[in-house]
This record gives C-alpha cells, structure tokens and sequence, in this order.
C-alpha cells in the first residue's frame, strides 16, 4: 500500500494476510509501521538491510511483473528503486525482496509543489509504462515515492501487478484526493497543499475540494471532470449498494480507456503551477548584514569544519536558497535541506539538479512546529528526528529566529540540537545585530535568555567547544560544537 509494511514473522506456513502472523523472530526483524494496511506485502528490516515478505499471491505478481520486464526497464532508467530477490530461509513468505536503502524518508507534507507534482508525473509514466507491459498499480499515493537527492523514486513495488481484463484504474479516485487536488488547490486558489495532506494523510476528499473552488474554476482544466462530477458522484453513490467497479468491468472497460485518461491526466498536472510567491526570504542571501569580509569568513569556517571528513548525514537547519547548503554537499553522502519558507525551499529544489548536485533533499518545515508522528497509533508516519539523525548540523542565521519570532526558550532549542548527538555549527547573533533589533522593535522584550552568555552557558550543558570565531565585529559569532561523548577537543 505505502513504501512500508509490516513484516509477517516466522511461521510455519505462508501466511495469507495479517491475521496469520506470529511473533516468533521478532529478535531477528524490525517491523515497519509505516504501511502495514498492506495484506499482501510486508517491509521489515535485518541486519541492516531493507526487505520485502510477499505472500504466494504477491510472489506471483512480482515474478509476472518481474518476467514482463517491466522492473528492469524502470530500475534501469531511475523510475523504481533497486531491488532484487534473496533466500527465503526459515522465514514465512513465499519471497523476500531486497530493497536499495533511501537516505532519508520524507513525506507529501514536507515537499514543495513542484516535488508534489514530479512525484505525480513519475507515478503517471510508471503507470503508462506499466500498462504497455500487461500490468497496473493498485494504489497511487504520494508516500509511494521517495527521493534520492531531488530524484524522484517509486519504492512499493508490490502495488504493481498483473492487469485484469476489463479492470478499471482502481487507484484513480486515491489519484486525485492525494496528487490532483492538492496540486489543483495551490495552483487554481494559492491554498498551501501541505497542511491539508498533514491534517488527513487519505488527502482532499472531491467534496471538499469542489467546495474550495469558485464558479469561474468549473471552466478551468480538470476542475469539471475531476473535481464536480466526482463530487456529485461521491454525493450520489455514498450510500448505494451498487458494485460500481464490478459493472465497468463487465461494461468491458479497456486498457483503451485507461490509457488514454492517464495521458489527459499527466497533461493537466505538468500544465499546473504554483502560484508566483513573494517571499522576503529568496533575497536574504544578498540583502544580509555581512559585509564581503565577513562573508568570506563564515564561509571559510563552515567549509573547514565540513572538510573534516565525509559525513554519512548533514542537516542544513534554516537553509533558505541553500548557499552553504551547497559548501557541505561535497562532503557529505546525503544532505537534508530544511527551512519553512516554501519560495525558498522550492528555489532550491530546482536549481540543484542544473548544477549536478545530486545528494541534497530540499523539505519545508517549521522548527518550531515540525512534522509530529502521525496516523494509526502513531506510528504510520514518524516525526522528522524519528527517521534518522545527522552526524553534521548547519544552524545558521537561524537561532534569533527560533528563540524570538518562534518564542521557543534558548535552553529548549539548545537541549534539542544536543539531543541529535550531531556535531554542531551555530551561528549566534547578539543583541547588537541589526536583525536581531529588527525582531525585538515590534515586540515586548521578554527573552531574557536571549545574550551570549546563557547561550554559552546553556551549549556547555550539552556540547563541547572545538572552535569559536567572532565576525560582523563581534556582532555575530560562530561555533564549531561537538558532543559530549568524552572526545577530546580542543579549544
């Protein structure tokens, strides 16, 4: 269903779905939460490697899947993850597949609209593709796909299976309430798409969406066909007892058919962009109080400390356009590009793949309100530090914003950062700075724990110093951080 499942555990047959599960090595498997609605398939996690149970229905499909050629052709060309078949041992499944692992799992709610809608575009061309190979998808969501840098990549492979004859495209409706309408939402009405796919992970049912559009939207592309008349079908047929999908398929409803809605389909969502947005931010690379020196100077600090070694994870935290973004790509294997202005967020997201650098994930998120651990019991999709922790952190031009427009208390943020176990470069900007007078103008100076001092004080706690240097004449400071792990340092 999703790119993660649970894993059926040891048993002495195969089992045909949930209810057939034991727990008998537990001590040797990870279960994932993330998509364990799945019946079919299961993803687990063993000595460090990414793996897929199939039951004897999924091992079929996979292995037509497999034999149509289809996999090959779309692991070749980028389009699906890398995954192969291993020995099935004592384990319970009929098959066990062996997953490419993902630097780092990311969801809807954190991408921009263009990462949205090249997800949606690469799952049509997968579906296309499928189609030509005597195959279909049974789902369609957006949690589907990850991401390799900003390359967009299908994960759950044990949705694509054998296409019936006269079968409809079952995931249509899913389609449009987590791609189109969102999409449709933020392009046609300037409505973010990210709280709505945050607030319900099923996404923008086609009621809700029509009631958002206007009567001018009816005459705008898609909105009649997807939009109204799905709504007034939903409306109509919410209590009928009618077997909808039953009657097209003996309606004889062809591959014909579906063909050709997903071509009218990917024309509408490449047609669809998000609306201009002005934004204070994609300017501050340029427009800050750092003179050239000074800028030559953080940059040789934060290039000296990234130069250190090759870091497996860097969190660039406040990243805005990405310029030192940009200064630890090199030395790191993935780069987690985070800031929770989408104009920015999205600015970055498009000029990474003309430059070749191809191990940076742009995502939007507020700090001071990050993606918490949602779904059933909590544990369908995690919250951001849950899905893995850096080893190299940029925090830059970003703590007076947290403490004092985020009213988050310094020793709170502080004790997060150490939490990460990440070493640390942070920039702290004194009362004297022009930004940080800027904040305070308009506002009831309470943050009585906002000087250099308690923030000394408060990174003592957690982190050891390996270097400080000031510049903008001590207006600004920067610190290279470790954590206390008994390391030796120096000062």
């Amino acid at each position: 269903m999703t790119h993660a499942a649970r894993v059926g555990l040891r048993t002495a047959t195969v089992p045909d779905g949930p209810d057939e599960v034991v727990e008998a090595s537990s001590q040797r498997s990870e279960l994932e939460p993330g998509s364990f609605r799945d019946r079919r398939a299961r993803v687990f996690y063993r000595d460090g490697a990414v793996l897929r149970g199939l039951t004897e229905e999924a091992r079929r499909d996979w292995r037509f899947v497999q034999d149509s050629g289809l996999l090959a052709r779309c692991v070749a060309a980028g389009w699906i993850v890398a995954t192969d078949e291993v020995a099935v041992q004592d384990d319970p499944w009929a098959a066990i597949l062996r997953h490419e692992p993902i630097p780092f799992i990311s969801y809807p709610y954190e991408w921009s609209f263009d990462m949205l809608r090249d997800a949606a575009l690469l799952h049509l061309d997968l579906l296309a593709a499928a189609l030509d190979a005597g195959c279909i998808i049974q789902d369609a969501s957006p949690f589907n796909v990850q991401w390799k840098g900003t390359t967009p990549v299908f994960i759950d492979v044990a949705s694509l299976r054998p296409l019936q004859r006269g079968e409809t495209w079952v995931a249509y409706r899913q389609f449009c309430e987590l791609f189109l309408y969102p999409l449709l939402l933020q392009s046609y009405r300037g409505v973010s798409l990210r709280p709505w796919l945050r607030g319900r992970l099923d996404g923008i049912r086609p009621d809700e969406c029509w009631q958002l559009m206007s009567l001018r939207d009816l005459f705008r592309r898609g909105v009649f066909a997807h939009v109204y008349l799905h709504a007034r079908a939903q409306a109509r047929h919410a209590d009928s007892a009618r077997n909808v999908r039953g009657e097209l398929q003996q309606a004889g409803f062809g591959v014909e058919l579906i063909r050709h809605n997903v071509r009218h389909m990917r024309k509408l969502v490449s047609g669809l962009h998000a609306p201009t947005s002005e934004s204070p931010w994609l300017a501050y690379a340029s427009q800050n109080s750092y003179s050239t020196a000074d800028e030559a100077a953080k940059t040789d600090f934060v290039r000296s400390v990234a130069a250190q070694r090759m870091w497996r994870s860097a969190w660039d935290l406040g990243c805005n356009t990405g310029n030192y973004t940009r200064l630890i790509a090199p030395h790191a294997r993935t780069v987690v590009a985070i800031d929770c202005d989408e104009a920015a967020v999205a600015r970055l997201y498009r000029s990474l793949p003309a430059e070749g650098i191809g191990n940076v994930l742009p995502l939007i998120a507020d700090l001071t309100d990050p993606p918490p651990d949602l779904g059933w019991r909590g544990r369908e999709r995690k919250s951001f530090v849950e899905r893995g922790k850096p080893d190299l952190i940029l925090c830059l031009a970003l703590l007076h914003h947290v403490v004092i427009s985020g009213n988050v208390p310094l020793p709170e943020f502080v004790s997060w950062l150490g939490e990460l176990g990440a070493e640390l470069v942070i920039e702290f900007a004194t009362r004297d700075d022009a930004m940080v007078q800027r904040l305070l103008r308009n506002r009831d100076d309470q943050y009585s724990d906002y000087d250099l001092a308690t923030f000394e004080q408060c990174v003592r706690r957690h982190f050891s110093v390996v270097r400080s240097q000031p510049v903008c004449e001590g207006r600004r400071v920067l610190y290279h951080l470790a954590p206390r792990s008994g390391v030796r340092l120096a000062r």
